[in-house]
């Protein structure tokens, strides 16, 4: 059976999976498209050059005809679980007959964690789906079948990110605003706070927001300039104090609930964009209130096609179990050589390569195909040494980000537990550990904590193996790695907007494929 399964609105995807098997997920946002971008024609393109046939079922996921969840549906629609929230209808595709399966964009969330879980068939859990809109809990019995339990907060993952616009002195109104991009900024500075007891103002405006409803529609920082965080500026210490004891209000709200509910001791899936904010899932996974924590890579809405397909599936053969590899997305388009007046181009040899960056040089990483969700690792990353602060500075200007934003290590698995105290391992960056070693500057957060990602060579060879190298000539198996990506768009993906990203910000090299590129030094 071969499901094509696609999904509308931001983050736009399309998946394949055949008889069990993951074949892509391929993002619209990914080659150099702005982030968060709908469906392009590149994107069902490019899925469908990968495609040797037609599919028997086509899965497209619920979603809303605007740009609000409250807005009337499309087809199965954005909430619901029980009746009404898949549909199986007879349809054509390309001249021939499919079913037409949808299922709603909070299935896709649910389904998405439950597919790709390494939990056993026939193993309850709950499910957390905690995302823009969505902030409930859930239980899935024995043969998948999902339970709504209760909706502790709507908009969670909005009203999060709605503190980060109050303080913005660069945002005039926000009424009717969503930035998809102010929740993972937050999230950084919440690393900054001093700890100290919650003060009355502080008290007031977090509980003001987290009493609003569909805070989007409803609620603007305009409507808020009674408050003195309004305007406040996102670098003051006021500001990232109350991010903080924001953070942990939302947390401990979610916390309460399944302290005092959920109570069988089952694993828990975490799915929604809340399931990208690593202090949280940290808190998860150290709760004790579960039996294991799983968070997908792609728990935002990049992985709800992937859901919907895996929705499909249970649907029509009552298993949900994928085999999965999360560098599904397409491989790197060479599309252009390496100019030999400018560069020096030869095989891939890792040690030469580990000796470069130990060197102090940065180079941008690309091989074989992009890793799904949003976070770079080890196909398509930026790569340097993990020692000093000026190279934190440094990849933040290549980067055009904010200097408050942290560097990401990735580090060779079995030596983890030297360099870092936490969940381990970590194969997709999506929870917060100590930093045990203060060599590591580059990739320590203010706080004394990373995003570390953990790699085998099962896993990445390419990536295993530099990371080997660089420990046999400095003693770490770890390195600085961000995304590759020009500033407001998705992983590169081809070599002529590689180079062009080289030349205007600074990259020292290249690793494309099999070979090792460096700039040429000019003879005098």
């Amino acid at each position: 059976m071969l499901i094509l399964s696609f999904k509308e609105g931001h983050d736009g995807a399309v998946s394949a999976i055949e008889d069990g098997r993951l074949l892509f997920s391929l993002e619209a946002e990914k080659d150099s498209f702005p982030r968060y971008s709908s469906l392009t024609a590149d994107v069902l393109l490019n899925a469908v050059e990968r495609l040797d046939r037609l599919p028997d079922i086509v899965a497209v996921g619920g979603w809303v005809k605007g740009d609000r969840a409250s807005n009337p549906p499309s087809r199965t629609g954005y909430f619901g679980v029980g009746e009404g929230s898949v549909s199986d209808v007879a349809g054509r595709f390309l001249g021939r007959d499919v079913r037409i399966f949808s299922s709603s964009h909070e299935r896709s969330h649910i389904m998405a964690a439950y597919g790709m879980s390494p939990i056993p068939a026939g193993q309850p859990a709950y499910c957390l789906v905690w995302e823009g809109n969505i902030g409930s809990f859930y239980r899935i019995d024995e043969a998948g079948r999902v339970t709504h339990l209760q909706q502790v907060m709507s908009d969670p993952g909005n009203k999060y990110a709605f503190l980060f616009g109050l303080a913005d002195r660069g945002l005039a109104k926000s009424k009717g605003t969503l930035r998809l991009q102010d929740a993972g900024k937050q999230m950084a500075l919440t690393g900054f706070a001093n700890p100290a007891a919650m003060t009355d103002s502080e008290r007031e405006v977090i509980e003001f927001i987290l009493a609003q409803g569909e805070i989007v529609a409803e609620l603007g920082k305009e409507d808020m300039t009674w408050s003195p965080f309004h305007n406040i500026g996102l670098e003051s210490q006021e500001y990232k104090n109350l991010a903080a004891k924001f953070s942990d209000a939302i947390f401990d709200r979610f916390h309460s609930y399944a302290k005092q509910h959920l109570t069988e001791g089952l694993p828990l899936l975490i799915s929604g964009g809340c399931g990208l904010n690593c202090e949280w899932n940290r808190r998860w996974s150290e709760s004790g209130l579960f039996s294991s924590v799983f968070v997908p890579p792609c728990p935002n809405d990049s992985g709800s096609s992937l859901g919907t397909a895996i929705d499909a599936q249970h649907h029509y053969t009552g298993t949900a179990a994928v085999e999965w590899d999360v560098y599904a997305g397409a491989p790197f388009v060479e599309d252009t050589p390496f100019d030999p007046a400018q560069y020096d181009t030869r095989p891939l040899d890792y040690a030469e390569v580990a000796k470069f960056i130990a060197d102090g040089n940065i180079i941008g990483w690309a091989r074989e195909r992009w890793e799904v969700g949003p976070r770079a690792l080890g196909n398509r990353s930026i790569l340097a040494a993990p020692f000093t602060a000026d190279t934190t500075a440094r990849l933040n200007k290549i980067k055009q980000r904010e200097g408050y934003r942290p560097i990401a290590p990735i580090c060779l698995e079995e030596d983890a537990p030297r360099w870092f105290r936490g969940p381990m391992p970590d194969p997709y960056m999506l929870y917060f550990s100590s930093v045990l070693s203060e060599d590591l500057k580059a990739v320590t957060h203010v706080d004394g904590t990373a995003r570390t990602q953990t790699v085998t060579a099962e896993q990445n060879p390419g990536i295993a193996a530099l990371l080997t190298a660089f420990r046999d000539i400095t003693g770490f198996s770890v390195l600085c790695n961000t995304s590759l990506n020009f500033s407001g768009t998705g992983f590169i993906n081809r070599t002529s907007d590689l180079i062009r990203y080289g030349e205007e910000h600074g990259l020292d090299g290249y690793v494309v494929g099999e070979t090792f590129v460096t700039r040429r030094i000019p003879k005098i």
